[in-house]
This record gives structure tokens, C-alpha cells and sequence, in this order.
């Protein structure tokens, strides 16, 4: 065989590594993603997410994987959307971001129960 058919076959095998290693990596993201916006009560939208950078990095034990940054959409109110990201190293989840919601933010005003139960009258309309 030439060294040039060689070299060929061995790029596409490491081609095939590199993308049966994404598709892993993915997947992880992805339940990672999952769990954290079930256990937050958030939709996360599209139910997908997208890789926004690859770069090398070492990881506890100094050996060099890669680095990858994920972003997704997810809605706190179910109307709106809002930008998350998490990091992988290798298949390992190193962060996930999910900004805060609006949801907290919010609280209970009152019921119709509230309303009978109120200490001073009500006002005529």
C-alpha cells in the first residue's frame, strides 16, 4: 500500500473517532440539560443543543481531552426564551449554566380563597 493511501485510511479513521467521540459527548450534554431543567421546572426548547466551541483541555488527572461548550434555549414562563451552556470535558460534565429565572422572581399575590378570609372589608365596585 502507498504511504499516501495509508495516511488517507488513518485520517478518516481518526475522523470517525472524533465523531463517534461528539456524538458521545452530545449525549451526555444532553442529559445533563435534561435533568437540570427537570429538576429547575424550565421547557428547554428545541430539545437539542448546539456546539459553540471545541478546543483542547487537560483534566484532573492531566490528560488532554477535549473541550466542549454547548449551548441551549429553555423557557422559565413557557413564553419567552433564554440561553443556557454546558461544558463537557470529554464526556464529563465540567458546568452547566442556566441564568436566572423570572419564575423566582414572581410570588403569589392571592386566591379566592385569600379574598374571604381577609381581615378588613371589601371595597364596593
Amino acid at each position: 500500500m502507498p504511504w499516501v493511501e495509508v495516511l488517507s485510511l488513518l485520517a478518516m479513521l481518526a475522523g470517525c473517532a472524533l465523531w463517534f467521540d461528539s456524538f458521545q459527548s452530545r449525549e451526555a450534554g444532553m442529559r445533563a440539560v435534561r435533568a437540570a431543567c427537570a429538576a429547575e421546572d424550565l421547557l428547554l426548547l428545541d430539545d437539542t443543543v448546539a456546539l459553540a466551541s471545541l478546543r483542547p483541555g487537560r483534566d484532573d488527572e492531566g490528560r488532554l481531552r477535549l473541550r466542549r461548550v454547548y449551548r441551549f434555549e429553555f423557557s422559565d414562563t413557557g413564553n419567552n426564551r433564554r440561553n443556557g451552556q454546558v461544558t463537557l470535558l470529554g464526556s464529563e460534565l465540567v458546568a452547566l449554566h442556566l441564568p436566572h429565572s423570572e419564575r423566582s422572581r414572581l410570588r403569589l399575590v392571592g386566591t379566592a380563597d385569600d379574598e374571604q378570609n381577609r381581615p378588613f372589608p371589601r371595597l364596593p365596585s
